[in-house]
């Protein structure tokens, strides 16, 4: 297995977690608005490294959540995974935000029926949210879109089979969906200590970020091609 630094500043949680052969030995966590508690980003990646370092831990890889979520938030916290990939010559590994929340639902919740869907949701201000939904497996039902919630948002799927909705975008579709299949998760937060079986499947499967090149869920459909290499 790995060694793997994790690092999560999608939303007003900032958080670092270290994982070793699928086990989390580190965690802090910062609550600050607007993304506020990425500030303390620094202070915790450092107190990681040096708990890494005193026990001879070496790393083998820097996983950060990717979005979507707070601009600012994940703007920090892919420049910070960067900078420690480039100074100790480590593996990038890119956490999608959506996939993340559902590992807590997932481990908390083993009483979930076999054909419920799951919807993670990010606030995106207004009656809009950041939302995916996948099965109990995380595999993709639908990719991940900015959506308006309003009662006829989710009814497709709602008609057919359950639907946990979680997430701080979730209690807004709550108020608006009133469908009897449609359940509220409360509580869930994106934090690094749950980002470690999705960072070591992408560890183990080889799913490496260019360090260069990577950037976050907002820049995607935005990011310059790569220049072909000087002859």
């Amino acid at each position: 297995m790995a060694c793997i630094l994790h690092i999560e500043t999608s939303t007003n949680v900032c958080s670092v977690a270290v994982s070793e052969d699928g086990q989390c030995i580190f965690e802090q966590s910062a609550h600050g608005d607007k993304g506020a508690g990425a500030e303390q980003l620094g202070t915790m990646v450092d107190e990681a490294i040096s708990f890494t370092d005193n026990h001879a831990i070496p790393f083998d890889a820097v996983s950060v959540s990717c979005g979507p979520g707070s601009y600012t938030g994940l703007r920090i916290g892919i420049s910070m995974a960067k900078g420690i990939c480039y100074g100790r010559d480590l593996k990038l590994l890119a956490v999608p935000t959506l996939e993340l929340l559902c590992v807590p639902v997932l481990l908390r919740h083993p009483e979930l029926e076999e054909n419920a869907l799951l919807c993670p949701m990010l606030d995106a201000r207004r009656m809009e949210v950041y939302a995916a939904l996948y099965d109990r497996s995380l595999k993709t039902v639908r990719e991940v879109k900015a959506d308006i919630v309003n009662a006829d948002t989710y009814r497709q799927w709602l008609d057919e089979r359950p639907v946990y909705f979680f997430g701080n975008g979730a209690q807004k579709c709550m108020e608006t969906t009133q469908h009897p299949n449609a359940h509220l998760i409360e509580g869930i937060e994106p934090l690094a200590k749950w980002m470690q079986p999705l960072a070591e499947k992408r560890f183990l499967n080889d799913q490496f970020e260019d360090v260069a090149y990577f950037v976050p869920f907002y820049l995607k459909d935005f990011v310059a091609i790569k220049p072909k290499p000087l002859l």
